[in-house]
């Protein structure tokens, strides 16, 4: 992976400028993704693939990884700068010893702050995670059958451990709930309609995701992405369906709600119907990199000026320089050239 050093061929932005904080495509940065942890206790077959992230694996050591002070720090500015969201991530971020006391210090700011999980350790977290100030979780399940869920995440996990993640989240007030699965032809688009009638009525939000490129070590195929037109197509002739807008700009999910009344699913079309044009996201990876894309090559590399002693100011005329610069919009020039080039893992930088 490419790292840039800090302002490599940028002009420092001063810290008094107050102009709109837009990328060359007139994207304004409003959303950041931090990535807590690169480790993760599931071996998900399109994500940290046990062939390649196995026994031997070199997870990141301790002192590499940005303290809780050090992120919070970070996200500070960041919210200074305009963003008005931030998702935790990882790897699985509840694996992160005492996560609560981070989210503790990022509740203190005027921002959405929620996290997305496999739900495996959730059942005992839930409550400290919405003491601490956490609002809301997003739960990663790619099937409610419990043999094929155990094929995906590779670890002989139950369904039902993460059905009692969920349950106790939303017994916490970490709602509303969504609940992401992640689609491959061949392997579960057999649960795509009992997913949708699973949840209908419940209150929480199934949101089916296009099997993605990201990383290198997946074996993406065009072949194995069932796109989101036949995800809707397929729920509709049970469940009738009718679109709604997005709930904000940037919303990644295509909406849509059932007739009856009974609630909303969501479909991310990352693949066949690209939404880089709106893309508001900035990419915090574990230790301090700096991602433009979930499918960027290369990253900016904040942890050193950080850890140099750099100001707040310094650290603000970074961020602004590196997104005033970006120009990403991988899913709109997609071809089965771009997929097989070398990309950051999405265990690494969270999705």
């Amino acid at each position: 992976m490419k790292v840039i050093p800090i302002h490599a061929g940028r002009t420092p932005v001063p810290a008094h400028d107050s102009g709109p904080l837009v990328d060359t495509r007139s994207r304004p940065l409003r959303d950041l993704r931090i990535s807590v942890t690169d480790r993760c206790n599931f071996r998900c077959v399109y994500c940290m693939p046990r062939e390649v992230f196995g026994s031997e694996h070199k997870f990141l050591p301790h002192g590499a990884i940005l303290s809780f002070e050090e992120i919070a720090r970070l996200a500070r500015v960041f919210v200074d700068l305009g963003v008005q969201k931030i998702r935790l991530t990882g790897g699985e971020p509840l694996v992160r010893r005492d996560l609560h006391r981070l989210i503790a210090q990022l509740a203190t700011l005027e921002v959405d702050l929620t996290l997305t999980t496999n739900g495996s350790l959730l059942a005992k977290q839930a409550r400290a995670l919405k003491e601490a100030g956490l609002k809301r979780v997003t739960v990663s399940l790619d099937s409610l059958d419990d043999a094929i869920f155990k094929a995906m995440n590779d670890v002989d996990f139950p369904v039902a451990k993460v059905l009692e993640g969920i349950d106790a989240a939303a017994a916490a007030g970490l709602g509303p709930l969504k609940i992401n699965m992640v689609v491959k032809r061949g392997t579960n688009d057999g649960e795509i309609v009992a997913m949708a009638r699973r949840w209908h009525g419940s209150g929480h939000i199934v949101r089916f995701i296009e099997y993605m490129d990201v990383g290198s070590s997946n074996g993406w195929r065009m072949q194995d992405v069932v796109p989101s037109a036949e995800v809707v197509r397929r729920i509709a002739a049970e469940l009738p369906l009718e679109p709604i807008g997005p709930n904000y700009p940037g919303e990644v999910a295509e909406r849509w709600r059932y007739r009856d009344g009974a609630g909303e699913i969501g479909v991310i079309a990352s693949v066949t119907q690209a939404f880089c044009r709106d893309c508001n996201r900035m990419r915090l990876s574990t230790e301090g990199a700096l991602y433009t894309c979930l499918f960027a090559q290369s990253s900016h590399d904040l942890k050193a000026l950080l850890r140099a002693g750099a100001s707040d100011d310094a650290l603000r005329d970074e961020i602004v320089a590196v997104w005033r610069a970006r120009e990403d919009h991988y899913s709109e020039i997609r071809t089965a050239e771009t997929a097989a080039l070398p990309k950051v893992e999405m265990s690494y930088i969270g999705g």
